[in-house]
């Protein structure tokens, strides 16, 4: 235990889902927990069946508030939607707990960071996964006129925080170029993993696992189910290794190819996604394919070829990590990637795109091959691991013990500590140019503020 002071701090995450950043911050959680630190964590929504187990088992704190709010209008508007929903819970948090937290960690949703500065003596911390005025597509004049103010809203309030922390060195790049007004470098905090939860053995007996469980050598691919993780990707790849006689068709017989990830049936695009995969490998391919959802109680046929484990549980996980002989991760200019990390650890041999953060995860030809997102190169890569011409478990070796030494929870909880303990003393602050958008902001944020206490609070 360590004997440095110890923090009253508060989390505040837009929904405690499955994905990269969902696990980031439950992972910082349960760290600086770990260390002595009292934890509790906020969010807008949080669904037992499709969370992290972590949230839902008593190990972390988890309070929902402002989740009365409505997600979006007829499938638009979510980001503005997301933003009242997190300024209901900071109200909540502002009428009821204001005096409770030295340090709020703030993360995906900056919005809500003027508000606590103003109102609450705590220190606010943001952590930046990647700059969401980045991530927007302007697909018309409309929404790029309707970005306007909510890009300025961003950079604005991203630059109230103390301090900030991004999640790898091409995200501190792109944050630079994103929000020129911010003067201050933000700090580098590389995800962990914990391994602790990567340890534990497959049980067999759970009906779960015996769903994804299967004599085919595995390949498999874990993202969401969305457009941008460019999962087809591994889809083409896969289905390349037959079409472009790569290997030997008795060959690809014994392989099969399991496309997991986190997939939320209130999400369009998550749906939308699954049936264009689906519709890719049997009508173009020809592949056979079977999707297992959490309610799904059927076993695939054995012939099944592509597997869809829509949000797959902490037992299939360990399952597939244990099992599959190789890991392909598709995202192209990936802000970090927690995936190839936890491949690593598991001794998996990864193949990731030659951009983003998996340049600072994936060593080339050492613990995995870094290649262009080309599916005939990805087809080669994933054919030269069955051939034989890498040596996979000593690759699995090598990625084992470089994810110890660099990505471990103990290591993050000590970086996270001192950011902690740094900002408490009022060290490293955010520094920002401010101009005449900050007086426009505080009447917009008044206003929607009033709005929201005297309609749900």
């Amino acid at each position: 235990m360590s004997d440095n002071p110890k923090f009253n701090i508060a989390f505040i995450h837009p929904d405690l889902g499955i994905g990269g950043a969902e696990r980031l911050v439950v992972d910082a959680a349960v760290g600086i927990q770990n260390k002595g630190h009292k934890v509790v964590m906020y969010t807008s929504h949080h669904d037992p069946l499709h969370c992290f187990e972590e949230t839902r088992d008593g190990t972390l704190e988890v309070r929902v508030r402002g989740n009365s709010l409505p997600r979006d209008i007829f499938g638009r508007l979510y980001i503005v939607f997301a933003i009242l929903r997190q300024l209901a819970l900071v109200l909540w948090i502002l009428k009821h707990e204001k005096e409770t937290y030295d340090i709020i960690f703030v993360d995906q949703l900056s919005a809500c960071v003027p508000i606590l500065k103003w109102y609450c003596p705590a220190k606010i911390l943001f952590y930046c996964h990647f700059p969401d005025k980045l991530l927007t597509k302007r697909d018309s004049k409309l929404k790029e006129i309707y970005r306007v103010p909510i890009d300025k809203l961003e950079e604005w309030s991203t630059g109230m925080a103390d301090t900030i922390t991004v999640n790898s060195n091409f995200t501190a790049g792109m944050f630079r170029r994103a929000f020129p007004s911010i003067f201050k470098k933000p700090r580098v905090l590389y995800p962990p993993i914990n391994f602790a939860a990567y340890d534990k053995k497959v049980d067999l007996s759970d009906p779960s696992v015996q769903l994804v469980e299967s004599h085919k050598h595995t390949i498999v691919s874990i993202n969401r189910f969305e457009k941008k993780k460019n999962v087809e990707l591994a889809l083409r790849a896969f289905a390349l290794l037959e079409n472009d006689d790569l290997v030997p068709k008795e060959t690809f017989e014994q392989y099969r190819l399991v496309l997991a990830g986190g997939y939320d049936k209130r999400v369009r695009e998550n749906v939308e996604y699954l049936k264009e995969l689906d519709t890719l490998a049997r009508e173009t391919f020809g592949l056979e394919t079977y999707t297992i959802f959490p309610t799904s109680t059927e076993k695939p046929p054995a012939s099944a070829q592509v597997i869809f484990v829509c949000s797959f549980n902490d037992a299939q996980r360990t399952y597939l990590l244990d099992q599959s002989m190789l890991l392909l991760y598709t995202p192209a200019n990936e802000h970090f990637g927690i995936t190839p990390v936890e491949g690593m650890y598991a001794s998996l041999p990864v193949i990731a795109a030659n951009s983003g953060g998996p340049l600072e995860t994936v060593k080339d030809k050492e613990t995995g091959l870094i290649l262009a997102p080309e599916p005939e190169i990805w087809a080669q890569g994933v054919r030269d691991f069955i051939l034989g011409k890498y040596d996979t478990v000593e690759m699995g070796k090598v990625g084992r013990e470089y994810v110890k030494s660099k990505f471990s929870l103990e290591a993050f909880a000590d970086q996270f500590e001192d950011v902690l303990e740094e900002l408490a003393s009022g060290g490293r602050p955010t520094n920002h140019h401010y101009d005449n958008v900050e007086y426009a902001m505080r009447v917009i944020v008044a206003i929607g503020l009033f709005v929201i206490w005297y309609k749900y609070c």
